[in-house]
């Protein structure tokens, strides 16, 4: 089971403070025993809203409005991706993140095939999924 692990946005990340060294080496240290554990799919950190866009669509077309976003209770900082055996096992990896009193990660199951009715996910979307991943995972040549 694949899960997101949403590290909430706060006025540092908003200001595009930068982790001190002590943060940083803990989160290194995180990083690591997921990647030994053999959990660790994808982890990033993101770069404050001010740099960021947000498409709103209606009547089929995208509006775009430039950061900064003001609410950033609803804001991403970062986010890791895991791959566990249960929601207890993710949640047991959530808890052992390096932050401080006051932040907050939030924990999401990611949709998998098996999740959506057999005619809603078809053969055919399947295929190109599986298509889609595999062209990804070719080496850059040239």
């Amino acid at each position: 089971m694949r899960f997101m692990l949403i590290v909430q946005a706060n006025e540092d990340s908003e200001a595009g403070v930068m982790p001190t060294p002590e943060a940083f080496d803990a989160m290194s240290r995180y990083n690591e025993e997921l990647i030994k554990a053999g959990v660790l799919l994808a982890a990033e950190g993101l770069h404050p809203s001010s740099n960021g866009a947000r498409l709103t669509y209606r009547g089929g077309r995208p509006t775009v409005t430039d950061g900064p976003f003001t609410e950033s209770k609803e804001l991403i900082a970062g986010f890791w991706v895991i791959d566990v055996g249960s929601r207890e096992e993710a949640l047991e990896w959530a808890g052992r993140a390096p932050f401080e009193d006051g932040a907050v990660l939030e924990l999401r199951k990611v949709f998998e095939a098996a999740d959506f009715p057999p005619d809603v996910l078809t053969a055919e979307h399947l295929a190109a999924q599986q298509a889609w991943r595999d062209e990804r995972r070719r080496p850059i040549t040239g």
